[in-house]
């Protein structure tokens, strides 16, 4: 593990300063800024040099004081990923699938912390288990922004944000069309098609649509899809554009995810290791089937060469099916074979109203340019969740017979168990000032409210003021270090076991890194090291003289330290996109690895006539999951350590290509995080997809 991280480590460190003393003989100063200036992307697409999640405005990320990383269309196509799961495998400070291979949603953990998922820039999930499961083909790119956020996108996690960035309307005709077959009797078929809708291109138009019928690795759990995602761009005049991008979704699954027993997994068991297969529900009963139906409107004005306008604003109604079975506790009975499952039903739904209104502009006031954003943003979302259980019935998890469950739960038992109405008002400043154009200062103020169930007690709202502050310096050969330090608050309603109400929760974090983009180049480089403090966690007194003697107080507090690399290198016929993140905290983070190193390169050399081959190595280090009783004794949970190998090989002419991406090529077996509640997670097995594109 040392070895991995120290070469991984070095050889960013040596790209970087070689890269760097090319650069300073390659170009000036004032080419530097011509090619920020016309330069969003590398020329194949793979590498983004400006995103707009950091601070809420399209930024080069090397002058940005934050950590960003952006995966594009073509580096998601690059890495054969199929869902977003998969494409953020490779990002420094972020585990993706600490829950394994789950059918039900993209899961993932930053710097120890489950971020927010957004779409367009406004947030795209309330509740659990009510959502469909975004598809990466209706994405032109992801973002992910590390570290407390909510200055600028109000409450959420000290992780940070996922902001999915939905296809949009070209002027420009194209297309393309999309087959692929896989193992797990897999078949999609997908386009993609844009264009001007009449002679003038005012008005443009897009329609991304993708049909799937396939299995998954665990045995009678389909995953199956339908998405359209058509969309208009109206340029109404020349300063005027609204844009309209639909989600209508149809996803028909089931839970992938089996919550097995340590023994067996991590420990072992006399009849061997569980087979990652194994199927703990009852098929003809196990689905969980959703469905999405949402629109977004983004409009945009210009009011003068300065000043302009922009509301982005999304109406959603999603609702999900969800019947399962699952062995708990889990733990195996004394035979060591069999587990009491709970049968378990719900019908879930969600509505939600999202807006963000921003004012853009551009002052300069002696030697100090302002980008200034003022911002009022909110959040309006229902949620509803009824369900029933049913009878328990056991299963031998090492020779499963079916068909035999009595008792299970159906829409005649489900209770009707009030819902949820959540709202969030946020009112945020940001200025962006670039001195004496080397230094730049970035700071940003926020006030929220936080309402649930307004109607039912004034101890149900909360405010909070969070801040952001970050400072800047631009070398003249591309590099540049910063510092920077940002808050986060989450919502906690209710009261505690004294009756006092509860306060948000509290994330503050310094960062400190460099960026560097060599000059001459088309290579984006970062390293970073964090301090976050989480504050107010809730935990138990268990006090027989509180009112609320099994209540809970806020007196909890983590930090998390850790430091990351990400290099992504582009030469003209190899790519390579490589990261290492260690993570360490004074308490225990269940599901976050304590090193993570991976590293994909993609060589396609003119001489090849069109082949072209990729490979990736993804090492991941012990995972804790806490402390657990095993055999009488209190032992610490960890995952062993594992690297997994993906691969690509593809061949592409004219208009048409064909690919083969594998993911997990020696198909090990392995565990992504085991909790000390008493379940662990298998993770991808190997997983092989052929694919023909034809683009037009």
């Amino acid at each position: 593990m040392t070895i991995q991280k120290t070469v991984l480590a070095s050889s960013i460190l040596i790209a970087l300063a070689s890269s760097y003393a090319v650069a300073e003989e390659q170009q000036t100063k004032k080419e530097k800024e011509d090619m920020m200036e016309t330069i969003e992307v590398s020329s194949r697409g793979l590498i983004s040099y400006v995103s707009a999640t950091g601070s809420k405005s399209d930024t080069p990320i090397i002058e940005t004081p934050l950590s960003v990383s952006v995966l594009t269309e073509a580096r998601i196509e690059d890495l054969g990923a199929v869902t977003v799961q998969d494409a953020i495998g490779y990002v420094a400070g972020l585990y993706n699938g600490p829950y394994g291979v789950d059918t039900r949603g993209d899961w993932a953990q930053i710097r120890g912390v489950s971020p927010v998922q957004y779409l367009d820039g406004l947030k795209s999930l309330f509740g659990y288990y009510n959502n469909v499961r975004i598809n990466p083909y209706s994405l032109s790119q992801i973002e992910i922004l590390k570290g407390p956020s909510s200055v600028l996108y109000g409450q959420g996690s000290t992780g940070g944000i996922i902001n999915l960035v939905s296809k949009r309307p070209q002027a420009e005709t194209q297309g393309e069309l999309w087959g692929q077959l896989g193992n797990y009797s897999r078949k999609q078929v997908a386009g993609d098609i844009t264009g001007a809708l009449n002679s003038d291109a005012s008005l443009t138009g897009r329609l991304v649509g993708l049909y799937r019928d396939s299995d998954t690795q665990t045995d009678y759990v389909p995953d199956n899809s339908l998405v359209l995602n058509p969309s208009l761009t109206w340029h109404a005049s020349d300063e005027t554009k609204v844009t309209l991008i639909a989600n209508i979704q149809r996803n028909e699954s089931g839970s992938s995810t089996q919550f097995f027993p340590w023994q067996g997994t991590l420990f072992p068991n006399e009849f061997g290791q569980i087979d990652s297969s194994t199927f703990v529900s009852e098929p003809g009963f196990d689905k969980y089937d959703t469905e999405q139906d949402a629109l977004t409107a983004i409009i945009e004005h210009d009011i003068n060469l300065n000043w302009h306008i922009r509301l982005a604003s999304r109406y959603s109604e999603s609702n999900a099916e969800y019947n399962t079975m699952y062995g708990w506790p889990p733990k195996f009975a004394e035979d060591n074979r069999t587990v009491d499952r709970v049968s378990y039903l719900s019908r879930a739904n969600a509505r939600a109203w999202t807006s963000d209104l921003q004012l853009h502009g551009s002052i300069t006031t002696g030697f100090i340019e302002h980008d200034l954003v003022f911002g009022l943003d909110f959040q309006d979302a229902y949620t509803d969740n009824d369900y029933a259980y049913g009878a328990n019935n056991t299963l031998d998890v090492y020779d499963p017979v079916y068909g035999e469950a009595t008792g299970l739960p159906t829409e005649a038992d489900i209770t009707d168990f009030a819902s949820t109405k959540n709202y969030q008002l946020g009112l945020y400043v940001q200025d962006n000032m670039r001195i004496d154009d080397k230094w730049l200062v970035s700071a940003a103020l926020r006030r929220d409210r936080a309402t649930t169930n307004p109607e039912n007690s004034a101890a149900n709202e909360q405010y909070a003021t969070t801040g952001r502050l970050g400072l800047m310096y631009l070398f003249d050969g591309g590099i540049s270090p910063y510092v920077s330090y940002s808050e986060s608050f989450q919502p906690v309603f209710g009261r505690d076991a004294y009756n006092n109400p509860f306060v948000p929760i509290e994330g503050k974090q310094w960062e400190a890194g460099v960026k560097y983009q060599p000059q001459g180049t088309e290579h984006l480089i970062t390293a970073s090291v964090y301090r976050i403090k989480q504050e107010n966690l809730q935990v138990q007194v268990n006090d027989p003289e509180a009112p609320n003697p099994s209540g809970q107080v806020q007196m909890g507090e983590v930090e998390i330290e850790g430091v990351e690399l990400e290099a992504q290198l582009a030469w003209d016929f190899m790519d390579v996109y490589a990261s290492y993140a260690y993570n360490d905290a004074a308490d225990i983070l269940t599901a976050t690895p304590d090193h993570q190193a991976s590293v994909w390169a993609t060589y396609r050399p003119d001489s090849w006539g069109g082949f072209k081959i990729g490979a990736g190595a993804r090492y991941v280090g012990h995972t804790s999951g806490g402390y657990g009783v095993y055999n009488g004794n209190n032992v610490l949970l960890e995952t062993p350590t594992y690297t997994l190998v993906d691969a690509m090989i593809g061949y592409d002419w004219d208009q048409y290509s064909v690919s083969v991406d594998i993911d997990n090529l020696t198909d090990k077996t392995v565990l992504t995080s085991c909790l000390s509640r008493g379940d662990c997670f298998y993770g991808q097995q190997r997983t092989i997809m052929a694919n023909f594109r034809y683009k037009f």
